[in-house]
């Protein structure tokens, strides 16, 4: 698939949960990508989106949760694989980042295979964290 060079930036803009499971499962991210009513959920509980579009195309999204005033969850930063290495992904963040402003921490849970993309586009890897895992 060719690639546009024309990339559109939205914040906060309406996404299906269909646009939201092709772009997860163009990207490769784990997701419940066959649930659409748990995508639903996950996109009308979503406190901040930013999304990417090649003309009315999907190409990339970040999903965060935030209180708007201490710390921000990343709970998703997904882009098409035929659109990744272009920088889609750091505009994403910087989107985000650009809302919530400089006394906002920025916080996510990586997938193994992305542990060496995020200190590249300004993460800092942390060891103090903890989680309770889903059941499904």
């Amino acid at each position: 698939m060719e690639q546009s060079t024309h990339v559109t930036y939205k914040l906060n803009a309406a996404v299906s949960p269909r646009e939201l499971a092709d772009l997860f499962k163009s990207s490769g991210i784990k997701r419940p990508s066959d649930d659409l009513d748990r995508l639903e959920k996950m996109i009308q509980h979503s406190d901040l989106i930013s999304t990417a579009w090649d003309n009315e195309k999907l190409i990339g999204i970040a999903r965060a949760i935030t209180d708007y005033s201490y710390c921000c969850y990343l709970s998703d930063l997904a882009v098409n694989k035929d659109y990744q290495k272009s920088g889609i992904g750091r505009n994403l963040v910087q989107i985000l980042q650009n809302e919530l402003g400089d006394e906002v921490a920025l916080i996510l849970l990586a997938s193994p295979i992305a542990m060496e993309y995020y200190p590249r586009i300004g993460f800092e890897k942390i060891e103090n964290g903890f989680k309770i895992a889903r059941k499904r």
